[in-house]
Formats: C-alpha cells, structure tokens, sequence
C-alpha cells in the first residue's frame, strides 16, 4: 500500500471522528452522549458509503479518483459541521444557576418514573462548565474516571482495551484468508473495480450477486482508495468496536451503571466469535453493529418523543442491516415495533387533552414510520431493484430463497430447529456431553415425527450434529456468552426489579424483543454447521442483559447479611469464575485461533503474507501460483474462469493483475444467471480452471492443452 493510499484511508476515519463531534447531543440528559454521537457518525458516514457506490455506480465511475473526491467533499462537510458546533458550544456559557448538580460517576438511578435520572457512566457526567467539553476536558473526565474505578473495573476495562489492540495487530498484520471472502466476498469487489459499475456479471458463483452487498461496499472504498487488501480487515474490526460502544450504552439505556457497562463489553469482547470475527473479512459483526445502533435507538424513544435526527439515524440503520445482511432484520423489525408502540404510548400518556393535539401526536408517529422506512429503502433499494430485475424477486433466485430460510414451519419442526441450533451455539470441548445432547435431540426429533437431517430444515447437505468448539471464526460456539444471556433475559422477563427497580419495564419489553429475535431466527433460518456466525447479531443484542444481571448478583453480594454471606460469597465465586474462563476463552481464541493466529504453526509473525491466504487450504497455495505463471508467460489477456458454486476465485484476481496494478480481464466460462451467457471459449487467450478437471475439460477448446493438478488447473491453445 502507497504512502497516498494510507493518507487517503485515514479520511474515512476522519470524517467519523470529526461527525463525533459534530452530532454530539446538546442536551445534558442524553445517555452516554459520546457513544450517541459515535452511533450517528458511524450511521452517516456508513449511509454515506453505500450511496456514493449506488451513484458512482449508476454513473459507471467507480474508480480510485470518483472516491477520493467524494471522501474529500465528505470530509470537508464533516469539519465544517464540527468547527460550527465546537463555536456554539463555546459560545455559550451557561449561567451559574444553570449548572446541574454533580452526579456521582457510575451512579443508578433509583425512582422508577419517565423522569428519574438516568445511571451515568464517566463519559456521561454532565458537564458544569464550557471547558469539560473540549478534547482536555473529556480527558480530564476520563483520567478521573480511572482514578475512581475499583480494581475489578480497571481489570475488566483493561481487557477489554487489550483484547481490542490485539485484534487490531492481527487485522493489520494478516492477509484476508476467509473461506467466504476467497469465493465471493472479495472477488465481488474486484468485479466492481474491473466494470467500474454494480451491473451484474455471468458468473457460476450465484452468491457474488445475489447476496446483500453492504459490508463489501465499504471493502470497495478501501479498495479504490489504498488499490489493494492490506486494511480489508479493519471494516470488521471497527464494527467489532462499535458493537462494544453500543451494547455498553444499551446497558446504561437500561439503568446499568459504570461496572455493567463494563460487565457488558468484556462478555461480549471475549465471546470467541467477536474476537475471530473483528480480525476477518466476513460480514457478521458489520450487521450485528447496524443492529445494535437500531437498538441504543429505539431505547432512546421509549421515554421521549423521538427527534426526526434520530428518524433519519433509525432508518440508516434499517437500510444498513438490510443491505448487508438481511437476517439482521429480524432483529430490527420487533425493535421498531417496540419503537412504534412506545412512542404511541407516549402519546395516549400526554396530560394534554384528547382532540387534536392527540391525534396530531398520532399522526406523528406513522409519519416517523413511515420515514425510517423511507430511509431504508434509499439505503438497500437499489439493490433489491437490481436484484428483481434480474430474477423476478427481491430476495433473489429460488437456490437463495430456498437453501438458508426455512421451508417447514410447523411448531415440531420449529421446535428441532431451535434445539439443534442451541445445541450448536452451546457446544464445548466436552465430547460426551456433546453426543448426549444430540442424542437426546436427535431421538426426541423422531418422537415427535421429524426428521433431524430433514432437507427443509437443514442447509444444504449437512448432518446434525456438528462439533462447534473449536475457536474458528465461522463455527465456534459461544456457550459461555450465551448462557448469561439467557440467564439475563430470564430475569429481565421474570423478575426485573432484581436487576433494577427503576427500570422494570424497559428492562422487559427489552428482554422481550430479544427474545422474540431468537425465536424468529429459529423459526426462519435452517440448522447449519456455521449458523453460530449467522446468530451473532442476535448474541450482540441480549449481552447487556447478561452485563446487567451479573452486575446486580455483585451488588447483591455487596449488601448480604451476615446470615447470608455465605451463600452470596458462592454466588459472586461463581461471577468471577464465569469471568475467568470467558476471558481464557478470548484470549486463547486471539492465540490459537484459526485462520489468524499469534502463535504456533500458522502464525500471523512467521507465516509469509501468500501462506496466509492459503491457511485454509494450504495445498492450493503451489497449484494457483504455478497455474497463473504460466498463464502470465503465456501473454494471455483475456482469461475464462472455469469453477464451482464453493471454489476460490479470489487468487486469480491478485496473481493474474496486470504490471501497471490494473484488473485483469477475467470473464466466467459458465453462468447460472439466466440473463447472463458465458463468455464463448473461443474467444479467450487461455483458461484457469478449479475444483473438477471434467469441468474444466468440457469447456476446454479441441486442440488446446489442458494442465491439472488436484485442484488447479490450466488450459492455453496451440503456440502459446
């Protein structure tokens, strides 16, 4: 990457820091103001990104100077935005009378009423004076903040923070080895650079154009701007932040204080899923973040009525989930409902009179609806136009519709459904555990008249069950996180007051959109060996819960009896003992993690950058690189792609680019888009072939000489 490429990928994040600024609430009862202010820079800027590729798209302009002058004009915007509200917050000195009283950091509220004061984090003291709200005195707050906390708060802050940098050492230092990202994540992008347009392609890959392109719309701008992969990554991570900057404002949002904010990011940090994912260029944490924004938003509006701001920030985040990975929106859809009822309830509360002002108020809430949903489809639509054009439906051909979304909704198999994908998320290392429940799944599936390997509640051709212990980053089981998730959702519904007593009923009508979140996923998503991956915006929404029960258990213990010390002493053991091992879990999953790792054989310190694309799939690292070196001495410069639906793509991409760093000229020799035809086989200079030689074969030209080893394969005509 070129010293330009690096400035010009800073602007991206200078744009976000500068809309921190520029959107922080006014307000001083806003919770945690500098997370809500991180959570609308990170909505704008992410609407920002997948608009100017629709535009630029649509104006087939998609190249590295489009995009820089769109960031540039982004960022002036930004700066302006900020210089203005940094003035007017300077500008107004707030009379003697007007400063609020001095609130406790980490305090909890205690009323239970629309007005009791809100728990207060060290960031969310307000601030009595103008100079607190300057970078010195954020620090000031922050250094304070630091100085007041226990020691258990300084250990769970500290491993949150190291956890997070070394995610961020191995996203920098690893090449991008994903499986997915190999077959069609990043040759999207490159289809996209080499077109310079979103126009669809013949391709045997269906994924590259069927499935929702927003976390690789953002892969493209890094892409265009550095002209290479090297901080591919970083999307991931960066979403991986956001998701701990957003569940901990949720926990405040729900009366947690200090220790449960921090209680909520450390479970969520050191769930192996996360801290595989951060370092990836999957696209799960990039959905699971625009679901958690949807959330701290619509906690927002449960107590107030909402601003048409955060209107348009809901509908970003709608839009958002929905182009990256529409499974978010059954997260987000009984989010807005709560928003919906919440703010209608606020409404019929109005002391005013009914009559106009009511029906007004009414009529205010369906006109906010109706415009997140506006917004959402600005954000997703001309995706989902593209994609009903080309195959008559906006979810894509019937093999998408078919192969992940559940096909059986009777509540029998809804039920098997739900047990194996629990039996999946909470697996362990303990094998006969692991057998037992699949045994006790598996023989009451055909008690009830269900077929555990049913096809149309299974993906594709898998089998339950599925080891998902081991720390890899698309199946590795969360039983730890997930359990205290439950464990909060099931006070939070049964018992609230135990967590807080002023917050009863958000802390339920929370719990009970969680809920729901699951057991719609169950509902509509089939059993497969990787769901854990596909569960985890779900996992990402009920972790405050878990924060905020494990936080009331310690505040429990703080207050016991002598009478009954004893058994809180257990109790607290046990808290710090889960802890523990959650934060074994993180760092073994960091250490000895796959594909990326910090130590042992494939390491990200001793493993060359080409190797580590290959970690998956090390034999093929020699077969791709033979393959292209002789298509390159060939002189060839049209090339036909022969592969399968599951093959890598990827490779050809880096190893087949032109001397100048241009795209290569790579056309697909098959094509399962009926609107697209292959590329004729004669009209190619040679063919690069993977997965089957009787594929490859079958395309290859009479007369040409075809070359195969056990996965790659080559073919160049006579005199070449």
């Amino acid at each position: 990457m070129s010293a330009a490429g690096s400035l010009l990928a800073a602007v991206p994040a200078a744009s976000v820091l500068l809309l921190t600024v520029a959107t922080r609430p006014r307000g001083v009862g806003a919770v945690a103001p500098l997370r809500l202010a991180v959570v609308r820079a990170a909505l704008l800027t992410g609407a920002y990104a997948v608009l100017v590729v629709e535009v630029l798209g649509a104006l087939h302009a998609l190249n590295r100077a489009a995009f820089t002058i769109a960031w540039l004009l982004f960022l002036a915007v930004a700066a302006t935005a900020a210089g203005l509200r940094w003035r007017r917050t300077n500008d107004v000195v707030p009379p003697p009378t007007a400063a609020p009283r001095p609130v406790p950091v980490g305090a909890v509220a205690s009323g239970g009423g629309p007005d009791t004061p809100t728990p207060v984090a060290a960031e969310d003291a307000p601030a009595p004076t103008r100079t607190d709200r300057s970078p010195a005195g954020l620090l000031a707050v922050a250094v304070d903040a630091w100085r007041t906390a226990g020691r258990g708060e300084r250990l769970l802050a500290g491993a949150v923070a190291g956890l997070v940098l070394v995610e961020l050492l191995i996203a920098l230092l690893a090449e991008p080895n994903n499986f997915d990202s190999q077959t069609y994540h990043l040759p999207k992008v490159e289809h996209w650079v080499a077109q310079g347009n979103l126009d669809f392609w013949p391709t045997a890959i269906h994924r590259q154009v069927t499935i929702p392109p927003g976390a690789e719309y953002l892969l493209l701008h890094l892409r265009l701007l550095t002209g290479g992969d090297a901080l591919h990554n970083l999307v991931q991570w960066a979403a991986g932040v956001l998701c701990l900057l957003v569940v901990a404002r949720i926990t405040a949002q729900l009366g947690g204080g200090r220790r449960a904010q921090l209680l909520t990011a450390f479970v969520l940090a050191s769930t192996p899923m996360v801290a595989l994912q951060a370092t990836s260029t999957q696209t799960d944490l990039v959905c699971a973040a625009w679901v958690a924004c949807a959330a701290t938003l619509v906690l927002d509006g449960l107590r107030r009525r909402t601003g048409w701001g955060t209107l348009l920030a809901l509908g970003a985040a709608t839009g958002l989930t929905a182009v990256t990975k529409t499974s978010g929106l059954i997260a987000v859809g009984p989010l807005l409902v709560l928003w919906g009822l919440a703010q209608l309830r606020l409404v019929l509360a109005d002391r005013a009179p009914a009559g106009p002002a009511r029906a007004g108020g009414v009529a205010r809430t369906v006109g906010g609806s109706v415009l997140i949903l506006l917004v959402a489809a600005m954000v997703v639509g001309p995706f989902l136009a593209r994609v009903t054009a080309e195959f008559g439906h906006p979810l894509g051909p019937p093999r998408l519709r078919e192969s992940i979304p559940m096909e059986r909704h009777d509540p029998a198999s809804v039920l098997v459904n739900a047990l194996r994908i629990g039996h999946t998320a909470f697996d362990t290392p303990l094998a006969p555990l692991r057998r037992a429940g699949a045994e006790a799944i598996i023989g009451g599936a055909d008690a009830i008249g269900v077929d555990p390997q049913d096809r149309a509640i299974t993906f594709g051709r898998e089998i339950f069950p599925e080891p998902a212990w081991y720390p890899d980053e698309d199946r590795v089981a969360f039983p730890i996180a997930g359990a205290l998730a439950l464990i909060g959702v099931a006070v939070a519904l049964a018992r609230p007051r135990r967590i807080d007593s002023g917050q009863a009923g958000p802390l339920r009508a929370y719990a009970v959109v969680t809920l729901a979140t699951v057991l719609l996923h169950t509902a509509m998503i089939k059993w497969q060996p990787w769901g854990n991956r596909l569960i985890l915006y779900a996992l990402v929404l009920a972790v405050p819960l878990a924060g905020l029960w494990l936080d009331a258990l310690l505040r429990r213990h703080a207050r016991a009896t002598a009478g009954v010390a004893a058994r809180r002493s257990v109790a607290t053991l046990a808290a710090v003992t889960v802890l523990a091992t959650s934060a074994l879990a993180g760092v073994l999953a960091l250490s000895y993690g796959f594909p990326r790792r910090l130590v042992g054989a494939g390491s990200v310190f001793t493993t060359s950058d080409w190797d580590t694309r290959f970690l998956r799939r090390p034999q093929w690292a020699d077969e791709f690189r033979w393959a292209a070196a002789s298509v390159r001495d060939s002189g060839a410069r049209r090339i036909g792609l022969v592969q399968q639906n599951d093959n890598w793509e990827y490779p050809w991409w880096l190893l087949l680019r032109q001397p100048d760093g241009g795209s290569p000229e790579l056309v697909a020799l098959q094509s399962v888009l009926p609107e697209r035809p292959p590329a004729d086989p004669a009209s190619v200079d040679a063919i690069v072939c993977t997965g089957s030689r009787p594929a490859c074969a079958k395309l290859v030209p009479a007369g040409w000489r075809l070359e195969f080893r056990d996965y790659v394969g080559y073919a160049l005509p006579p005199g070449r």
